[in-house]
Formats: structure tokens, sequence, C-alpha cells
């Protein structure tokens, strides 16, 4: 069965954009790492619990961006068909570089959630 010109055209416009965010992987995963230094940063130097929480949230800010840039890769290296097609992307993500960049991606979404759950600092609240 052949695709529509149409589902082709907005297939190739998705995959120019998961490229474009593909491409800023390598800039995205040193913010993370300089984000976590940061963090780990102000934890050791006892920071009050309003920089803490504002870093552990930059530190967020940069694992969500990072993530979406992993899944995004993981997409291009599927190729335009795995957009329209589900069974050629299921072929296609048991191939063992998408695999790779599936890892990526998913110990990227992990330490995110790990991170939301447990390494971000709550403020007290101030009475009104």
């Amino acid at each position: 069965m052949r695709v529509p010109k149409q589902n082709r055209s907005e297939a190739r416009e998705r995959l120019a954009h998961d490229q474009e965010q593909a491409d800023r992987l390598p800039e995205l995963l040193e913010a993370v790492a300089e984000a976590e230094r940061a963090l780990d940063s102000a934890r050791a130097q006892d920071a009050p619990s309003e920089e803490l929480h504002e870093r552990g949230l930059t530190l967020d800010t940069a694992l969500t961006e990072a993530m979406r840039a992993a899944y995004a890769h993981e997409r291009v290296l599927v190729g335009p068909k795995g957009y329209d097609d589900r069974i050629v992307r299921r072929k296609r993500l048991a191939r063992p570089g998408i695999k790779q960049a599936t890892e990526v991606a998913e110990v990227l979404l992990t330490a995110r959630e790990t991170h939301r759950l447990h390494g971000i600092q709550g403020v007290p609240r101030r009475a009104v």
C-alpha cells in the first residue's frame, strides 16, 4: 500500500524538525552534566533551599530537553517511513544502532523521573 504524498511530505517535515533536535543532543548532554555539577556544588556548600530548588529545576529542564533530543535522534534513525508505518517502525527499532539510541533516551527519561521524585529540593512556604 502506498503512502499518500501529503503524509510523505508531513513525515519529511517532522523528520527535518527531529533532525534539528537530534543535532543538539551533544550540547544538551553537556548542559545536563554542567547542571549536575552546579547542583552538587551547591549541596556541598550547604546552599539555601531556594538556591537548591532553582538548581534542581535547571537540571530538570536540561534533562527534559536532552531526553526529547535523544528520542528525536531515535526517530531520525528509524527514518521517515517510521512516522506512518508502525510495522516499519517496529522492525527498525530492533536494529542495534537504533536500540542503542533508544537506550540513551530511556536512561535520560529514568534520570529525569528519579530527579523529579528525589532530587528537587522543596522550598518551605512562608506564613502570610
